[in-house]
Parts: C-alpha cells; sequence; structure tokens
C-alpha cells in the first residue's frame, strides 16, 4: 500500500505535467523521455521508495554515516557481495545510454558521468535518511557511476540505430 502511493503520485505527475508537454514536441520526445521517466520510476522503487509515507519518520531513526571504504564487503567476503555490483552496475547502464538522448543538444561523456554521479550520489545520501534500515555505501556510488558509464559508451555504439529509430519517429 505504501509503494502504490509512491507510485500513484508518480502517474499522476507524469499525467499533469509532463505528458503533454513532450508529446507537444513530438512522438520521439515522447518515446525517449517517457522511458526516462519509467526507469527512473523504477530506481526510485529499489532505492529509496516508500517515500511519501515514510515523510513523517524521518527524523525518528538515527542517520547511518556512508560507508566510505570502497568494495569492504569484497574485502572482507560479507554477504552477496558480487551480485550487489552486478545489480549497481545494470541499474545504471539505462541512465547512461537515454541520458544523452533525452537532451536537446549534444551531451558528452564527462556530463554524462556527473549527471550519473549527482544522481548516485543523492540516492545514497538520502537512503538512511528515508528508511532507517538502510545504509550508503561508496561501493554502491562506484559501481552505479560505472553503469552510467558503460551505458554512455553503449549509447555511443547504437547511436546510428537510436537516431535512425528516432527519425522514423519524426516523420
Amino acid at each position: 500500500m505504501k509503494y502504490l502511493i509512491d507510485f500513484t503520485a508518480l502517474v499522476l505527475l507524469y499525467a499533469i505535467v509532463f505528458f503533454r508537454k513532450w508529446k507537444l514536441k513530438g512522438k520521439d520526445v515522447l518515446l525517449v523521455n517517457t522511458l526516462m521517466y519509467v526507469y527512473l520510476s523504477f530506481v526510485l522503487y529499489f532505492t529509496l521508495m516508500p517515500v511519501i509515507t515514510s515523510l513523517p519518520f524521518i527524523l525518528n531513526h538515527p542517520y547511518k554515516r556512508m560507508n566510505m571504504v570502497p568494495f569492504v564487503d569484497v574485502l572482507t567476503g560479507r554477504g552477496d557481495f558480487i551480485r550487489q555490483i552486478l545489480l549497481n552496475i545494470i541499474m545504471m547502464i539505462p541512465f547512461g545510454f537515454l541520458f544523452p538522448i533525452t537532451q536537446n543538444h549534444a551531451v558528452g561523456f564527462y556530463r554524462t558521468v556527473f549527471f550519473c554521479f549527482f544522481i548516485c550520489l543523492s540516492i545514497e545520501l538520502l537512503q538512511p535518511l528515508i528508511n532507517g534500515f538502510r545504509s550508503a555505501d561508496i561501493t554502491d556510488l562506484i559501481t552505479n557511476v560505472t553503469g552510467g558509464m558503460i551505458g554512455y559508451v553503449l549509447h555511443i555504439a547504437f547511436s546510428p540505430i537510436t537516431s535512425w529509430v528516432l527519425a522514423r519517429l519524426r516523420k
């Protein structure tokens, strides 16, 4: 039920604010921006939700400081670190791929990596604030940004196909 409130808010935000705005710009813009919006909604689902129902309780638990030792789980053999690393990389590949396409101007590697870093850092710092049982980890930040980099490389590799598809939608 808690997640339903967040998803309802995201759907309403899309319907009221973004859909009309993007639709006016063409089918290609609507498709790419909608894909990015749905993707970011799922990132929020896996990293921060439930948000709205957690807001009244943000100050009811201590804030856990970020683990600043990179790959400490790998070094100590704790938990399912390989799965976590792979999931963190995979989670941000779509961002690196879609972000340059959603921009009106050419976006390079460094700009994409900067925005990927900024979003991932924001998520990492908010996780322990919104949910007292979550913690922030530098390894997550490193692996997320690595995923964004891989996504950008895939964006470059597939840009002829992407451009062709988007051109067909413009007609």
